[in-house]
């Protein structure tokens, strides 16, 4: 069994920062990819971005290439998402999980989720 937990969520402005970190526990393996994914009020989960652990090989949705960074701590299983130039689009629960995912984007392959974190962006 693996335990995630998300933090840092919280309430900015449109254009502000904002780290969230995510720490795993339990039976946690090298070769588990952590990923983040978002969902807004109404809306699907939405794949945000993911790193395999042994690798450092990151990936990233669509809408938040070159604005959100993902990295991992080099002692214990925990990963960062870093946001930067945060937009009101930005507003959702954010998730983080664990697995084996083949496919990184893909929600299937991730078998541990948190709980989630609440990030909101004013305008």
């Amino acid at each position: 069994q693996v335990h995630v937990v998300e933090s840092g969520g919280g309430l900015v402005q449109a254009g502000d920062s904002l780290r969230l970190s995510c720490a795993a526990s339990g039976r946690t393996i090298p070769g588990y990819i952590m990923g983040w994914f978002r969902q807004a009020p109404g809306k699907a989960r939405e794949f945000v971005a993911a790193i395999r652990w042994s690798s450092g090989i990151t990936f990233y949705g669509d809408s938040v290439k070159g604005r959100f960074t993902i990295s991992r701590h080099p002692d214990k299983y925990t990963v960062y998402l870093q946001m930067n130039t945060l937009k009101a689009e930005d507003t959702a629960v954010y998730y983080c999980a664990a697995g084996y995912a083949a496919q990184a984007h893909q929600r299937r392959g991730y078998e541990y989720w948190g709980q989630g974190t609440q990030v909101t962006v004013s305008s």
